[in-house]
């Protein structure tokens, strides 16, 4: 008997055009997941800055790290921060990271510029296929279940297959605007760059040689995910993105002026305030096995908004499938023993694609 086909939803962003005034049910979060957002009621008074959602995470936020160009004299109070970050929060945002700003600005802007200004007839010619996980191309579900119960993300993607270079194939993403690809492309080297430098600080941070981490994940597997997320007439409803911990080593991501990344950290959501130069540096689960859990990854969410669509750009990078991931030796002692067991990688990403994080660190599944 076959199987039935995973459904394909109408995109976000064709609903949210519809001009709705509630959610859909298959977008609509269990009480328990929801954000806690009041939503303010305009009137003739309301000001620009009060016609915005209130939620009710804490005024805390991530740390911001300044990178000051890599300086060497500036490693060492550098390395101590992020090392402070890696422990308490798994999240920070970098600033003087070296990546220029203008690359920032343009692969927002040719973000922005695929979902706002291209038809949607000509969207669908990159869509990704319903029926593998993480397909490359343009999509709104990414996860690969078919329960009747399963809850949409209210958001709209495309996601670039960037490295290896065998993977990167700029003929399958859009060439509207004209320099989408070319800016693609350097992004990508530019955001591994960065990656390879924060994994050398992180393992140096641990008193490791600076290459440890980086040999443990082995090649990087890059993507880069373009999320577009909608006006929603209901967002204390749903998500943006549900909660989650990313499942490579190390993702970056940037985000524009409009807000809604949120991290968890000692029982609350904390938002990750937008910097327009900052790079977000979000540690993934095989960076806690890999340090032994002394660095953890992030459990986070993105919220939906009901007057403005956001965009953010999370580049991830990843180990091939192939890869045995365990904790490093030099982590494990006999007052310290390894906190998880040993994965092959694409076991682990098998298993997020199938069941989905409901919610939780995937990595909590592994401790021993």
């Amino acid at each position: 008997m076959e199987e039935d086909p995973i459904p394909i939803p109408m995109r976000v962003q064709t609903l949210a055009e519809n001009d709705l005034t509630q959610v859909p049910p298959e977008y609509i979060q269990p009480p328990q997941n929801r954000p806690q957002i009041k939503i303010k009621i305009k009137t003739p008074t309301t000001t620009q800055d009060d016609d915005e959602d209130d939620t009710s995470s804490s005024s805390s936020t991530v740390p911001v790290i300044d990178l000051f160009g890599f300086d060497p004299d500036h490693w060492g109070d550098v390395r101590r921060q992020l090392g402070q970050a890696c422990r308490d929060w798994g999240a920070f945002q970098v600033t003087n990271h070296g990546v220029p700003i203008g690359l920032l600005d343009r692969m927002r802007s040719v973000g922005n510029s695929f979902f706002k200004d291209s038809p949607m007839p000509y969207k669908l010619r990159y869509a990704a296929p319903p029926s593998s996980a993480a397909s490359e191309g343009y999509g709104s579900r990414m996860l690969l279940s078919t329960s009747n119960d399963a809850v949409l993300d209210w958001r709209d993607y495309f996601d670039h297959h960037t490295l290896p270079l065998s993977r990167r194939n700029p003929s399958r993403w859009p060439d509207f605007p004209p320099t989408y690809r070319e800016v693609v492309v350097e992004y990508s080297d530019c955001m591994k760059a960065l990656a390879q430098k924060l994994l050398a600080f992180m393992s140096e941070s641990l008193g490791l040689p600076s290459s440890c981490i980086e040999d443990a994940v082995g090649d990087f597997y890059q993507n880069i995910t373009v999320s577009y997320y909608p006006p929603c007439p209901q967002p204390e409803l749903t998500l943006g993105l549900q909660s989650h911990s990313d499942i490579g080593a190390i993702t970056l991501l940037i985000q524009d002026d409009v807000g809604g990344l949120q991290v968890f950290k000692d029982g609350e959501w904390m938002m990750v305030q937008p910097l327009s130069d900052a790079i977000v540096v979000i540690l993934a689960d095989q960076t806690e096995i890999i340090t032994n859990g002394k660095y953890r990854s992030a459990q986070h969410r993105a919220i939906a908004n009901a007057n403005k669509a956001r965009l953010s750009v999370a580049t991830f990078h990843d180990p091939a499938k192939t890869m045995n991931i365990s904790p490093a030796p030099a982590l494990v002692t006999e007052s310290f023993p390894p906190r998880y067991r040993q994965i092959v990688y694409g076991e682990y990403v098998s298993s997020w694609y199938s069941n989905g994080p409901e919610g939780k660190r995937n990595i909590d599944k592994i401790i021993l």
